[in-house]
């Protein structure tokens, strides 16, 4: 076991493929599992905005699942936010994305898994799918080990081997390459995992199926990888300097938020103490504004630094599952509704009656309120002909397009979460279409790929298709628990 190791030299490793599909989730996920299970504490990361894998690597590890996005967040924080994850762990694993080299369309390196290795200073494990290939696994290995000299491929594991003799000739082919084969996997239908339109199920909604599927996932990678020997090629990392994230740092070096809020009009009526109510006075200052976070299986999609954000700028977070939950949390000011799954859930949601009109009057009280994608989806009148929570004069149904890629963003004009100007990156991916009624206001203005409005900014609402991460802007935390602290 590794002990004792400082957040700078924390041992690590990036587990990256040629290509989608490859097997990288089974495997990253098997060697967080197979280290956790072994004494070691874990640190579970994934490059790129994806939510899901993380709810896999959680399970593995015990440990939140992080994502290191260098276009949602900057290069500049990659480093910074690995250190946060991986305080007080022994070795860290990351998940990369796509291809090794693949990252957002038209910006070169930028948020691939390559460049992401490099910023952490971390040796990569290539996962190849060797179901269809013999020799030449060795030119496509030496094509990716040569493409950029920066990145250091320490090893090979080898996916979908089929027989032994087919493992002697793929090592033999291999050994002209001077890259060792860390570990060889044959085909296991017990480690798959089910999907559907937008990926993999998530953990929450499949929890003892999952937990199976990853205890699998530990046996096999255990099994048919040297363990000894990633954990020696992860202890090879260079050291990082710069000190890790800390979302109260963030927020102090973060500029003020500007009120009032001149685009959203009179303040509203002081709301009734109770649910959705504010929280009464604390006798050595002022109100801890409650903060409602949306959870539950239908809504699986949000990064652990919002939440850390919103608690370091004054906010009592408290999670509320929206398909079981009749109330919102006690005393809540805010409510934040992340991404998911409600086209899923959509008559579950919908048969939530209650909570689905408090939340109504909460928003039409002007309390802040954000949603993304799936929030979006949630606060429309109706959804695929199922009543949802009618905040937003917009219908929303199912599609059969695949919206996905990366967006460059200014918010049109002045919200709960960002004053009008300020520029965001975020990430779409959804097959849903949102029909607007007359005389909504947008949220965002989009720039890349093309130039279009989006979103909804009605009163205290912010809503979007955009996923952000807030650690790229803190003040966007700070100023939304001011408003709850105002409304």
């Amino acid at each position: 076991m590794v002990t004792g190791t400082a957040v700078g030299s924390v041992p690590r490793l990036v587990i990256a493929a040629p290509s989608s599909g490859s097997g990288k989730t089974t495997v990253a996920t098997g060697l967080m599992a197979a280290l956790s299970a072994r004494g070691m504490a874990v640190s579970p990361h994934k490059v790129g905005p994806d939510y899901i894998d993380p709810g896999y690597h959680a399970l593995a590890t015990g440990r939140v699942g992080r994502n290191l996005d260098a276009y949602l967040c900057g290069a500049e924080l990659v480093a910074p936010l690995f250190a946060h994850g991986a305080r007080g762990c022994d070795i860290a694993v990351v998940e990369g994305v796509m291809g090794l080299f693949d990252g957002a369309a038209g910006e070169g390196e930028l948020a691939s898994t390559a460049q992401v290795a490099k910023v952490l200073r971390a040796p990569v494990v290539l996962v190849v799918d060797a179901s269809a290939q013999a020799r030449s696994v060795a030119a496509l290995v030496h094509g990716f080990v040569s493409f950029d000299p920066e990145v250091r491929v320490g090893g090979v594991i080898l996916n979908k081997v089929g027989s032994e003799r087919h493992e002697v000739l793929l090592r033999e082919a291999l050994e002209a390459t001077g890259v060792p084969v860390m570990g060889v996997l044959r085909r296991a239908a017990r480690v798959e995992t089910p999907s559907r339109h937008l990926g993999l199920v998530p953990v929450a909604e499949r929890a003892a199926a999952a937990v199976e599927a990853v205890e699998a996932m530990g046996a096999q990678v255990a099994e048919g990888c040297d363990l000894h020997g990633l954990v020696a090629l992860a202890c090879s990392a260079g050291p990082l300097a710069g000190a890790a994230w800390d979302p109260g740092d963030a927020l102090l070096s973060s500029p003020p938020p500007p009120l009032p809020f001149p685009s959203l009009g009179a303040a509203p009526p002081d709301p009734p103490v109770g649910p959705g109510g504010p929280r009464p006075q604390a006798p050595d200052g002022p109100a801890v504004p409650v903060v409602a976070l949306a959870g539950g299986a239908a809504f699986t999609f949000s990064y652990a630094e919002h939440a850390e954000l919103l608690t370091a700028a004054g906010a009592d977070v408290v999670t509320f599952d929206p398909l079981r939950d009749e109330e919102l949390p006690e005393g809540a000011s805010g409510v934040v509704i992340g991404g998911g799954f409600p086209e899923v859930y959509a008559s579950e949601l919908s048969a939530n009656e209650a909570l689905r009109k408090q939340i109504a009057e909460l928003a039409a009280r002007g309390a802040p309120v954000a949603a993304e994608c799936a929030g979006l989806l949630y606060l429309c009148r109706e959804l695929d002909g199922m009543p949802m929570c009618g905040v937003l004069d917009a219908s929303a149904r199912m599609s059969e397009r695949l919206t996905l890629g990366y967006r460059d963003a200014v918010a049109v004009g002045d919200s709960v979460l960002a004053a009008a100007g300020t520029r965001m990156r975020g990430h779409e991916f959804h097959r849903t279409v949102v029909e607007p009624g007359a005389g909504a206001s947008p949220a965002w203005g989009v720039r890349v790929p093309e130039r279009r409005v989006e979103g909804f900014v009605e009163g205290g609402v912010h809503a979007s298709y955009l996923h952000t991460h807030w650690a790229s802007a803190p003040g966007v935390a700070r100023r939304f628990v001011e408003r709850c602290r105002t409304s």
